[in-house]
């Protein structure tokens, strides 16, 4: 039975119970029949081939060159047997119109992964695909593409088309797309435009960014088929953009094992421009990250710790997203999500004892704070329209509440994040199937958050499903700011 704080949310989201959970049940199953190709349209092997196919003296240099860690060794194998390479035969009588690289997570998608490594090898070429326990996206960036540009500051008009209409595909899940395009987002800081837009071909178990941008929730069921048509859709589809996050976290030093997103960074004064209450720690510890999708503190964080660690400590009771997602459910019901240890002071449930939250609107210099909802057991702060495997927690409120609340249509390039917050398990539930939407707190363009020590020693934190367990002393605070990236990713449109 929903109270009238359920009921009240209900009427802020336009899919109501009609499109809820029997909707979202659906999807994934939906998403891999029609992803199988069943439109029918029969694709060429050698015209796919056509387009996206590198002629052969640069994709040998470009793999020359991330082979030796060198852009010049590449640069100058391809000078060395240019003239042969130009005159060796019909694949490189005509520049393709997409010269497309894969990186394919083959550890990803249970045995699908080394499968498809091979299925794209066969219809591209060895070279123009990198599987990623092998070749990591940094080093395409630095030692492939920079062999391109050489080629073209050297007067090779091949080399330059290739570099100027090149195109990425990624096959993996969403720790795999953003950190390919975290690699790529260096080509911004280095001003060596343009940057490669970027598909998807989903291997993960949520898959948020893939649905975000029309690629898919899951791996097709035909998918030898699927990965053609995936890969002809990279051709010529538009481009959307993409916007991320940068988070930096400061607290006292400490020993704390964090995600491999987080990176530490020198002494940073996170605090400048806030009236914090307390005094910053004598001694402090920077890190910095990350994010596309979404960075939450709370309960749904402490769930996803626990699957973490059992799956790190028992991979073999996570073969893929359908017992990926009954641990997890199993965990939101032992962890204290629905049913919570008695305290004397329930009040102590919520993040408002631990959390002090400000941010920045859009088009603002000033930090405003930002009450904490006293019932919210979990916080998050989510970039895309896609969150927990195609879910929808923000809804899709009507014009005449976002117009009251002041609220934007979310999107993806807004320059917004998303706040909202659940309740206990049973609020979270109605939200993931979709029946409710959560508990809108705010939109932001920058977000500032304090955590406090007290009846806490610590809380639980995660960034694009990386979580970890951030300890919170009594007498310093922790503080975190979270900034939106100058630049934004370049993404294919999949749909």
């Amino acid at each position: 039975m929903a109270s009238e704080g359920v009921k009240s949310e209900m009427s802020n989201s336009r899919g109501g119970a009609e499109e809820g959970g029997t909707v979202a049940a659906r999807s994934s199953v939906w998403e891999s029949i029609r992803g199988c190709g069943i439109s029918g349209m029969r694709i060429d092997k050698e015209e796919l081939r056509r387009r996206i196919l590198m002629p052969a003296y640069l994709r040998l240099a470009m793999s020359s060159a991330i082979r030796a860690r060198d852009a010049d060794a590449g640069a100058e194998a391809a000078l060395k047997d240019g003239a042969e390479g130009r005159g060796g035969g019909p694949e490189v009588d005509e520049m393709p119109e997409a010269p497309m690289v894969v990186f394919v997570n083959s550890r990803s998608g249970g045995r699908h992964g080394p499968q498809l490594k091979l299925r794209l090898q066969e219809l591209i070429s060895e070279e123009q695909v990198f599987d990623l326990s092998v070749t990591q996206p940094p080093q395409f960036v630095r030692y492939g593409l920079t062999c391109l540009e050489n080629l073209a500051n050297l007067g090779d008009d091949c080399a330059k088309a290739v570099r100027e209409n090149l195109r990425i595909m990624v096959a993996g899940g969403d720790g795999t797309v953003g950190w390919v395009l975290g690699s790529l987002g260096e080509l911004f800081v280095q001003k060596r435009e343009p940057v490669p837009p970027t598909g998807i071909i989903p291997l993960g178990t949520g898959n948020d960014l893939s649905r975000s941008f029309g690629w898919g929730g899951s791996f097709p069921f035909a998918w030898r088929s699927a990965v053609k048509r995936s890969l002809l859709k990279a051709v010529s589809n538009p481009i959307q953009h993409l916007d991320s996050w940068h988070v930096t976290i400061m607290m006292q030093e400490t020993g704390l094992d964090l995600p491999y997103s987080l990176k530490p960074l020198q002494d940073y004064d996170l605090t400048q421009d806030v009236d914090i209450q307390r005094e910053l720690p004598e001694s402090v510890s920077c890190f910095g990250g990350i994010f596309y999708n979404y960075l939450s503190i709370g309960m749904d964080a402490q769930v996803a710790y626990g699957f973490h660690h059992l799956r790190n400590k028992k991979p073999y009771l996570a073969q893929g997203p359908i017992s990926n997602k009954l641990i997890y459910a199993g965990y939101g019901c032992t962890q204290g999500w629905f049913f919570t240890p008695c305290m004397k002071t329930p009040g102590l449930r919520g993040l408002k004892n631990i959390l002090a939250l400000y941010i920045k609107k859009v088009n603002s210099k000033e930090w405003e704070k930002i009450p904490v909802p006293s019932s919210v057991r979990a916080i998050v702060l989510l970039n895309l329209d896609s969150y927990g495997g195609g879910r929808h927690p923000w809804g899709r409120p009507m014009p005449e509440y976002l117009e009251k609340r002041k609220f934007f249509e979310a999107r993806a390039d807004d320059g917004m994040l998303e706040i909202f917050g659940l309740k206990q398990g049973w609020h979270a539930s109605f939200v993931m199937v979709e029946l409710i939407s959560a508990k809108h707190i705010a939109q932001a363009a920058a977000v500032k958050l304090e955590l406090r020590g007290g009846q806490w020693n610590k809380a639980y934190m995660q960034m694009d499903g990386e979580p970890w367990k951030q300890s919170i002393e009594r007498e310093q605070s922790t503080f975190v700011k979270i900034e939106r990236v100058a630049f934004q990713s370049r993404m294919i449109n999949g749909k």
